[in-house]
């Protein structure tokens, strides 16, 4: 089997600023807990955008800004869930055979604490990409009080994908 497929690794991370009166998203999930959310042209999803990021560079396709850019008003608060679909379709249009095969994240936040959210951010994911959602990990971090992150200033992201093509 290992001989028949053509395995590829992405790499996505994002970081935005923190603001009062502005919704958080994580993975296509409103954390409606949260007092801040995210300095964005998009929705600022920073889970999704590092995930889009990981798809595009596991085929090296570039990354979110250049095919999604903060300079072009039609993607002025995107939903970044529809970003994340519009990239798959990018990716298959060029890699018709594309497959995820899982994914794994990192959201580096200090509060609210992500554990109860977890569940339902995996199965938006793994709903939206059509994949099990035993193939999508979601960890979460805080900041131990250092900044950005600690401090309450910023939400970062990293995640893994391994891709089949």
């Amino acid at each position: 089997m290992l001989n028949n497929t053509n395995f590829r690794i992405g790499l996505g991370t994002d970081l935005h600023r923190l603001a009062p009166n502005l919704p958080l998203w994580i993975g296509g999930f409103r954390i409606t807990e949260s007092l801040l959310g995210c300095v964005a042209h998009s929705d600022g999803d920073a889970l999704v955008h590092a995930l889009i990021d990981a798809l595009l560079g596991s085929v090296a396709m570039g990354d979110i800004g250049t095919h999604f850019p903060p300079s072009d008003d039609r993607w002025k608060n995107a939903n970044s869930l529809d970003l994340l679909a519009q990239t798959l379709g990018i990716i298959r249009e060029a890699h018709p055979t594309f497959t995820i095969v899982n994914i794994d994240a990192v959201v580096h936040l200090e509060r609210p604490k992500l554990g109860v959210y977890r569940a339902s951010i995996q199965e938006t994911l793994s709903t939206t990409l059509g994949l099990s959602v035993e193939c999508v990990s979601i960890k979460a971090k805080t900041g131990e009080g250092l900044p950005p992150i600690g401090t309450l200033e910023a939400i970062s992201t990293q995640v893994v994908v391994l891709v089949s093509i």
